[in-house]
């Protein structure tokens, strides 16, 4: 089994180690996770995985190393474990915000395959829409990574000059889809329930939504079709959404989150 090494245990590497070991995709003896304050990491340390604080040691002993760090941190890490890195051994994945292909690959002097990943917060459930672009890995390589990212949710391979747009949609669009929730929960209140049993059948009815184009492969439309009957309150209250501006909004939204973006670069 493929040894595992998360430098940078905080929030996503965390959540990254907790979802392979309850997925089984690995067993703690496989996975190192680091930390400068390992007393943070007492959770996995309990379950066997590998805590430590020596990054380059983590790194030496693994085949897949994840950079879980932040953006300002990159480059001092990768100095601080590049004599131990081994490019018929290992593969950089990095899930770092901002840092792209080329930037790791003058980092490396070119020696590594490389994988830039961007999951989101539903990584903590195992739900996450992560998004991967890769560099010189190979075929036994691209599986791995992939298969590692589906422990934790789905996964989709994209040009990495989509990965801006990818972080609209698959990153911010969790906030988007929480605004449409939050206005589903107002208006469950608005017309009889409490704030407490609104949220849950808010939060189930999108959910089993989403499932039902995940496990059907179908369009929304198609869906959409199925609960609007001629003369209903499902098209009346489609209708009026869209009298609002429903659609045009949520598109001018996420162009406008885009736009944010491509600016700062």
């Amino acid at each position: 089994m493929s040894k595992i090494a998360i430098i940078g245990g905080g929030n996503l590497g965390s959540a990254i180690a907790e979802g392979l070991l309850s997925s089984g995709f690995t067993t703690p003896d496989n996975l190192y996770v680091t930390r400068r304050n390992t007393s943070l990491l007492e959770g996995l340390k309990a379950k066997g995985v590998h805590v430590l604080s020596d990054n380059q040691k983590a790194s030496a002993s693994a085949d897949y190393i994840i950079l879980a760090i932040k953006p300002f941190q990159v480059s001092e890490i990768i100095h601080e474990i590049s004599p131990v890195l081994d490019g018929n051994r290992h593969t950089l994945i990095s899930v770092v915000t901002g840092v792209w292909i080329q930037d790791l690959v003058e980092l490396t002097a070119g020696k590594l395959p490389i994988v830039r990943a961007m999951p989101n917060t539903a990584i903590a459930i195992q739900e996450s829409m992560t998004c991967t672009c890769m560099h010189k890995v190979s075929e036994t390589q691209q599986k791995f990574v992939t298969d590692l990212f589906n422990q934790l949710g789905k996964t989709v391979e994209i040009d990495e000059k989509l990965m801006d747009a990818a972080t609209v949609l698959g990153a911010c669009g969790t906030a988007f889809a929480m605004r449409y929730i939050r206005a589903n929960i107002q208006g469950g209140v608005e017309i009889g329930f409490n704030a407490k049993v609104a949220a849950v059948i808010a939060a189930q009815t999108v959910k089993g939504a989403a499932d039902l184009l995940l496990q059907h492969h179908t369009h929304p439309e198609q869906e959409i079709d199925k609960v609007t009957t001629p003369k209903g309150c499902t098209i009346a209250g489609l209708n009026e959404m869209e009298h609002r501006g429903l659609s045009s909004s949520i598109i001018r939204g996420i162009t406008t989150s885009y736009r944010k973006i491509v600016e700062k670069m």
